[in-house]
């Protein structure tokens, strides 16, 4: 008997926004035609969910360019006409932030499920609006929250779940590294949008949306918030080789206050040298044991290998502080964090399998940017009231 051929279902995704950076390498590469070289996605019942991109874009060369890259048969510069394609149920947004509220608000409105970058929108408001008008509309949603994938994160919240820590007394984020000005013959290594307030860009709208959904998941509900920012570099030299003043801060030192009593520190720069495992680090400090996890990595130290330093100046400390921690063993195989995501949004889609990262997900990240700015304009504390729809 010939061999019974498993169900194939052919997913459109509308991917509106990939020809930049993050949506080129991390969502189109590494995630989308990484699941299509696999083979789709292989569900419980036997069935496999098969990604079927159609790229768009204003730019139909860089579209094309794209295409034969990475053998995807469809490209557009049309977006309403790839809204109207009733093979498209899934619209993916990467585009700048200022134009994603708008063009999610019309793939709502034509019945797709949604699926988009953060932060999602310019505003608290108007974050908060896409998720009321996705969920009035009946449409699934979703937000990219990609670091809770990252394999020292993942390692960390085994810890955390093993309660190695005893109680968590306190986190310490440190992330950024130094981003050339283009000044000198070292080429920037962001686009220059990233310092340009009128564009939308700034390392607290930027980052703060990432640590929000980090410290929710990983160490409790954030109650309340002080946040300094900075723009410590004031030129540099964009695409063009052309001068600008920079607008948006680069840099950004925020403290949080959760409901259970826990204190995190983040500090986040693209003006700070990196003399630390990783571009990201978080230590965890709790009365049993600490941890420290980068972005694949993550060290432990148990109250029974805790050294006991005493105040000496005056002397080398006898003690290596950097030893006497132990490696987190990798007990699984680590995928790509954004195509872990997105495979479980499509099985969340085509199989409704659980999905805990909603648009109003993403609303919470917009609205601890918007909070630590107040902190920053007015210098003082404020508390983060709960959203809900």
């Amino acid at each position: 008997m010939a061999a019974v051929q498993p169900t194939v279902h052919n997913v459109g995704i509308i991917m509106n926004g990939v020809t930049g950076r993050m949506g080129t390498n991390q969502h189109l590469i590494r995630s989308i035609c990484a699941i299509r070289k696999e083979g789709g996605i292989k569900l419980s019942d036997g069935s496999v969910i098969m990604p079927d991109p159609v790229l768009v874009g204003r730019n139909a060369l860089k579209l094309q360019e794209l295409c034969n890259s990475h053998s995807i048969a469809k490209f557009s510069t049309d977006l309403d006409a790839c809204l109207d394609d009733e093979n498209n149920i899934i619209y993916f947004d990467a585009q700048t932030t200022g134009r994603r509220a708008d063009a999610v608000k019309k793939a709502i409105a034509k019945g797709k499920h949604i699926y988009c970058e953060k932060p999602t929108a310019v505003s608290s408001e108007a974050a908060l609006d896409l998720y009321k008008t996705a969920k009035a509309a009946g449409v699934k949603n979703g937000v990219v929250q990609d670091k809770l994938w990252l394999p020292g994160l993942v390692k960390l919240r085994t810890l955390i779940n093993s309660g190695f820590f005893g109680e968590i007394l306190s986190v310490r984020g440190e992330f950024g590294y130094w981003v050339f000005d283009g000044m000198g013959p070292v080429l920037p290594q962001r686009p220059s949008w990233n310092y340009r307030k009128e564009d939308d860009g700034g390392i607290i709208s930027d980052m703060l949306c990432h640590w929000q959904y980090v410290i929710q998941n990983l160490f409790g509900d954030i109650e309340s918030l002080t946040c300094k920012g900075a723009t410590h570099i004031k030129e540099r030299k964009d695409e063009q080789r052309k001068t600008y003043k920079c607008t948006a801060d680069d840099a950004a030192y925020a403290t949080f206050e959760l409901t259970n009593g826990v204190v995190v520190h983040f500090n986040s720069s693209w003006a700070v040298r990196v003399r630390r495992d990783d571009l990201l680090t978080i230590q965890v400090d709790g009365t049993k044991g600490s941890a420290v996890a980068g972005l694949r990595d993550c060290v432990a130290q148990h109250e029974s290998q805790t050294p006991r330093p005493t105040w000496n100046p005056d002397i080398d400390s006898p003690i290596k502080f950097s030893e006497g921690w132990s490696r987190v063993p990798d007990y699984q195989t680590f995928d790509n964090a954004f195509k872990v995501q997105w495979e479980l949004f499509l099985r969340h889609v085509i199989a409704d399998e659980p999905w805990n990262h909603s648009l109003l997900e993403g609303a919470k990240g917009v609205q601890l940017t918007e909070l630590a700015i107040e902190s920053w304009e007015k210098r003082a504390w404020v508390d983060v009231p709960k959203l809900s729809d």
